[in-house]
């Protein structure tokens, strides 16, 4: 299928700059254009690419992709769209505007050009009404999330006109290039991903009024335990600003039929609202403003009253349902049970949210979309839930959603009537997943999926695992390679998480993956293991959990077949020493990797510090300098945003490792590559290391109390920083000292301990623990 090659967006504000930066992190070029500045005719662009330059989070994946970033204004330079074949506009939403843009397209750009508009309000057919057959055969509407790198999602919907193959053409280009999960979707109001989403968000605010729950008790509620991202509703108001959602809400009210269940709880019949209304005439839109319903005054954090609009001092403490839920998820149960369990207001208010919501998505089918898989994946690809409204009705089982329903006096939707007598939304048939479509009538069809896209979540279900416990799973795959799974909460790394990466080291078959598409591949070792030792004081035990997860790494890392880490998300701490220990990465653009343990006051010991120093040696060929290297970037505890951004701290490595835009193709990369590492694949041989004399150790020592002494670091830095001093150089003597692969190991066992004994690491455990936040001290 041809590829676009030379692609403009016009409208340089967040969306067109963010759409314009995810081409540039493709490796393409783009032209941006906007309005002429009123003395400088390329203002406009140019302060939108100083944006992206400054944005947190960074819209580029390195900031050297600016440079594929081209400009110019629609007075001085329209004539360049000629050159174009895919044109976006993102321009301002008013419907007069845009066809003033599209009629003076049409008089320049080629026969073959493509036009898109980011709209997500204005029906396409109201678009292109006035516009030729030819053009209207050529547009569609790429509706994108911001922020575009990070929001997967694209809803990509077809005019009555637009030519099939143009479609193809745009769902291709934005999976294979730009790493969006593509939902096709038909010209309906609000598309999938915001009709539910926002839905879901209006009702989460309703059933807290009307339950007299504190905000922070309903986004405890609404947030992880439900598989939805934790900031909840309140929180998510904040992240993307009171102001803006209070305009989508207002916009979704405008345009949604007036039958439509969102107008219950949209601007007029919402008990919110009007406090929303307050907060915005007062500046407070949210984490960009003076915050909004999480506020901080000094050192104090505040949460608003619903029903007052004042403030009061933040609630810490979790509903007790919200923590039992997170204790059944630690072992990998189920959750919603245990949220609507009971007749208090906490289970009230989870069992009319997910009956609504529920309620609400299965009645798009079928006049929205005849497949529950699209509502899923817009779901899970534009708002980061983890199981999709339908994949959610199975958990419960349909049954229970229909009597949740009927006791929030709604009506039950045919789609869920169906299921109730046909079967489960997703069922495995004969080793293929299968979802019950209705077109017309239900029966179930194969999951739709774009070519070389696997997301294992979802393929798993057909699979039972070689070895399974609450923390990690192997699975064998096709070709005879092994896949292991962490699926504990945050992926935190336990001592059963290393017993199936020992197990797999045996069982290897031939080869191994290590692989999830969770949100995140791992936030590291469970802390909550550490903070027991300290507190028992069992050292030995401390030490042979930090020796089992060497010996297990150390395992994975000389097995007898390729090994290939395949991450996206957070890959920290002890999930990226595993990492650290693979034959090769293939990473999803958006990894983050780092060793950060500094900062709660140990030393990585799983091998990072020892990993770190090898890579180090090899990019430099000179210990002194690799010791030196490793000593600042572990003790920084530095990080990369991307593995591009990495690549320089030595967590990527570029003359090995591979990186993918979309992270739905890794599993797919991973089985490729092993194929090619197969042929002449041989394990490593163990190395030596050669650490400098003690000399080094004075010019560490001062570097860090001349910071001490500047204000830049706290005195328990510099304690911390010196034991990583002491693995990476012989404190010993004055002579460099060879020592193998497993006294590194050992010399960061015993350094972690050495800290782990201290008061000053115990009270930054705790306080990352207790509060989110380690203290410095």
């Amino acid at each position: 299928m041809p590829e676009f090659k030379r692609i403009a967006v016009i409208g340089a504000g967040t969306m067109g700059s963010g759409i314009a930066a995810q081409i540039a992190n493709a490796g393409h070029q783009v032209l941006l254009m906007d309005l002429p500045g009123k003395d400088d005719p390329l203002a406009v662009v140019n302060a939108a690419k100083t944006r992206l330059l400054k944005s947190d989070p960074p819209a580029l994946v390195h900031k050297s992709r600016i440079d594929l970033i081209q400009v110019g204004n629609i007075r001085d330079d329209f004539e360049l769209l000629a050159e174009c074949d895919w044109i976006v506009e993102a321009i301002v939403e008013r419907l007069d505007i845009k066809k003033d843009l599209y009629n003076r397209l049409n008089e320049t750009i080629s026969a073959d050009c493509v036009v898109t508009s980011n709209t997500s309000t204005i029906p396409i057919s109201l678009l292109v009404e006035d516009m030729p057959v030819d053009f209207r055969k050529r547009f569609a509407i790429t509706h994108y999330f911001n922020p575009v790198r990070y929001m997967r999602l694209l809803e990509l919907v077809r005019g009555t006109d637009t030519d099939e193959t143009i479609m193809d053409r745009l769902a291709d280009y934005n999976d294979t290039v730009m790493g969006k999960g593509v939902v096709r979707c038909n010209d309906t109001p609000g598309f999938l991903g915001n009709r539910v989403g926002v839905f879901a968000l209006q009702v989460g605010m309703d059933e807290a009024a009307k339950n007299n729950l504190t905000v922070e008790e309903a986004d405890a509620l609404m947030g992880r335990p439900m598989g939805i991202p934790k900031t909840g509703v309140f929180g998510l108001y904040d992240l993307i600003g009171v102001d803006l959602m209070s305009d989508v809400v207002d916009t979704l009210g405008d345009i949604l039929p007036s039958n439509d269940l969102f107008h219950a709880i949209g601007t007029s019949n919402n008990p919110v609202m009007p406090l929303i209304r307050d907060m915005v005439a007062n500046g407070y839109t949210g984490d960009k403003g003076k915050g909004g319903f999480y506020r901080v005054d000094g050192e104090t954090e505040l949460a608003v009253d619903l029903t007052t609009g004042q403030t009061r001092p933040r609630i810490s403490t979790l509903p007790d349902s919200a923590v039992a839920a997170a204790n059944a998820q630690a072992v990998g149960g189920e959750t919603l049970t245990i949220m609507i369990d009971g007749t208090d207001p906490h289970a009230t208010f989870c069992r009319r949210f997910l009956a609504r919501v529920l309620a609400y998505a299965a009645d798009l089918i079928p006049t929205v979309t005849h497949s529950p898989q699209d509502i899923d994946d817009a779901m899970k690809l534009g708002f980061n839930w983890v199981r999709g409204p339908f994949e959610l009705i199975d958990a419960l089982g349909a049954a229970t959603v229909a009597d949740l329903i009927a006791e929030a006096g709604l009506d039950i939707p045919m789609s869920i009537t169906q299921s109730i007598s046909t079967g489960p939304f997703y069922a495995a048939q004969s080793g293929t997943l299968n979802v019950l479509t209705f077109d017309p009538t239900a029966k179930y069809a194969p999951v739709v999926l774009p070519e070389n896209t696997q997301r294992f979540h979802m393929s798993k279900r057909t699979m039972t695992p070689i070895a399974t416990n609450d923390a990690a799973s192997l699975y064998a795959l096709d070709d005879d390679l092994r896949l292991i799974e962490f699926h504990s909460k945050a992926n935190a790394l336990t001592g059963a998480s290393m017993e199936i990466v020992l197990a797999a080291a045996k069982d290897h078959g031939k080869g191994i993956i290590v692989h999830n598409d969770a949100q995140h591949f791992s936030a590291g070792v469970d802390l909550n293991r550490f903070r027991a030792f300290i507190e028992a004081g069992d050292w030995d035990a401390m030490d042979s959990f930090l020796n089992d997860f060497q010996q297990a790494v150390k395992a994975l890392k000389y097995t007898p077949v390729p090994v290939i880490g395949a991450p996206s998300g957070l890959s920290i701490g002890g999930g990226f020493e595993v990492l650290a220990h693979c034959d090769k990465v293939i990473a999803h653009t958006n990894t983050v990797f780092g060793l950060v343990e500094t900062g709660v006051g140990v030393v990585p010991g799983g091998g990072g510090v020892k990993e770190t120093l090898s890579r180090w040696f090899n990019a430099t060929n000179d210990w002194d300098k690799a010791a030196w290297n490793t000593w600042m970037q572990i003790g920084y505890g530095q990080i990369g945003t991307s593995p591009d951004l990495s690549a320089r701290m030595q967590y990527y490595l570029k003359d090995r490792d591979i990186e993918i835009l979309n992270r739905d193709k890794l599993l797919h990369a991973a089985t490729t590559e092993m194929a090619i590492m197969q042929g002449d694949y041989t394990a490593p041989t163990p190395p030596t290391f050669t650490l400098p004399g003690r000399a080094i150790l004075t010019k560490m020592a001062n570097f860090m109390q001349k910071g001490i002494d500047d204000g830049l670091f706290h005195p328990h830095d510099k304690t911390v920083a010196m034991q990583v001093a002491e693995i990476v150089v012989n404190g010993a003597g004055d002579e460099p000292l060879i020592v193998s692969e497993q006294d590194m190991y050992d010399r960061e066992r015993r350094a972690f301990l050495h800290l782990a004994k201290t008061p000053q690491t115990r009270a930054r455990i705790t306080s990352l623990l207790d509060t989110g936040t380690a203290i410095r001290n």
